[in-house]
């Protein structure tokens, strides 16, 4: 082991290649085809390729080297630990971390900011902290597409708002990237009154530069919670600003859709829903790119039940009751769905909004209610057979939310059953629905 590291084997397919190959859980995969191992990306990278030569270390047996041909495709079947990940250098004015209230677990407080994370798991980052060795791989090992937080294009006040003096200019960054065909997600993050307006509309006319390689741009509304004491004061988005917004977006969709492409810009559903505006058409969404950015989810989710509403039962072969809680900005989406749904003889779905006591009345999504907040809602409640909660909102493969209350503990002394639902249409019929039809 006197070259690399390696990936640490997390798990091994029990059908796959690697375990024909004499790969087993707790070794190192330290190099493919000669080439060590720095992380899952070069492993991925590397094992495109019909032959592949593979260096590895079992602390029983030593170092060992295999051969093995297959498809180009084909992957080994392996799962490895986490790579350590790249912190954050930027102190943005609305950083999401730095409005944490205290005694949360300690990793909810670690700022990262990983190219590697933005092309493997889709997280936004603001290219402050790449080395040329960084740009150099990005380009060679094709990594795209990249999700890159923008916030402004004008450098002033980029840097303000990152409380990065130092941030280099984004458009040549992006540039550099669109040079090498890197296909980019990009998303601004509206703080009313620093940059929006003539800010703003500057911003999307400099990113639309950018296409094709730039595939998207999501307008988000700065996220507040109650816990900012000593932070930079910052404004919550009003109606009349996403009113603003609104307009400006639709100006700007009409324009790049009649230019060719795609519609590129998109809001938040939040931004919607603030201004009191419909959703635009599902067709508008370009295939959705954005939604982990809340871009979409609600259109989406509609337009599932509105396929599925035809074909609902009449009514259920015995009587079934269910409580739905979730969040106060999903609670105005859900109302008309559920009324729908009783409709349906047999079938009764109470809906409940919650109030978010971890982060403060302002933060309405809900995936962040904690646990406490089901547990004391739910405290005596007798009135449902089934309970349906948000599966966002919870973290630790489904057995824990934010503040580390478990599952089992929010239900103890509950008389109905707690279901974990998936934000979409299909997860929460087949709950409702599962004791079949008549």
């Amino acid at each position: 082991m006197e070259r690399s590291k390696g990936l640490v084997v997390k798990r091994v397919s029990a059908c796959g290649i690697g375990r024909g190959l004499g790969i087993r859980t707790g070794n190192r995969v330290l190099s493919i085809n000669g080439f060590d191992l720095r992380d899952e990306i070069d492993y991925r990278y590397l094992l495109a390729s019909r032959e592949v030569r593979i260096r590895f270390f079992d602390e029983s047996k030593g170092e060992q080297e295999v051969r093995v041909r297959k498809g180009w495709d084909q992957g080994l079947g392996l799962e490895f630990e986490a790579f350590p990940i790249r912190s954050c250098n930027n102190r943005c004015l609305f950083c999401f971390v730095d409005q944490l209230p205290p005694g949360l677990r300690h990793s909810l407080y670690f700022k990262d900011e990983d190219y590697r994370l933005s092309f493997l798991h889709g997280n936004y980052l603001t290219l402050t902290n790449l080395s040329e060795r960084d740009w150099t791989r990005i380009a060679e090992q094709r990594l795209s597409p990249l999700f890159i937080s923008v916030h402004s294009t004008d450098l002033e006040m980029r840097r303000f708002l990152l409380g990065n003096p130092k941030a280099p200019n984004i458009m040549s960054q992006l540039r550099r990237l669109a040079e090498a065909c890197i296909q980019m997600h990009l998303q601004v993050v509206i703080c009313p009154r620093l940059n929006d307006g003539p800010c703003l509309e500057k911003t999307i006319q400099d990113l639309a530069t950018l296409r094709p390689h730039a595939r998207s741009l999501s307008l988000v509304p700065v996220g507040l919670t109650a816990h900012r004491q000593g932070l930079f004061p910052l404004s919550p988005m009003r109606l009349v600003e996403a009113e603003e917004v609104v307009e400006l977006s639709e100006r700007y969709r009409v324009q790049f859709r009649k230019g060719g492409g795609n519609y590129f810009l998109h809001l938040s559903d939040e931004i919607y829903l603030l201004a009191e505006r419909p959703f635009p058409h599902p067709r508008t969404y370009d295939g959705y790119p954005q939604l982990e950015n809340g871009v979409g989810l609600s259109q989406r989710f509609m337009g599932a039940f509105r396929r599925r509403e035809k074909s609902l039962p009449t009514s259920l072969k015995e009587e079934r009751s269910f409580l739905l809680l979730t969040g106060e900005m999903a609670f105005r989406l859900l109302r008309p769905i559920t009324d729908r749904l009783n409709e349906i003889r047999n079938l009764q779905v109470d809906l409940a909004p919650l109030k978010n006591s971890l982060f403060g009345s302002s933060v309405t999504v809900a995936g962040l209610l904690s646990g406490k907040d089901f547990k004391d809602f739910l405290q005596g409640r007798k009135d449902a057979a089934g309970i349906l909660i948000p599966e966002s909102a919870l973290r630790d493969q489904g057995e824990a939310f934010l503040d580390d209350v478990s599952l089992p503990e929010i239900s103890q002394g509950v008389q109905g059953k707690i279901f974990p639902v998936r934000d979409n249409i299909a997860s929460l019929l087949r709950i409702l629905l599962q004791s079949g039809r008549s």
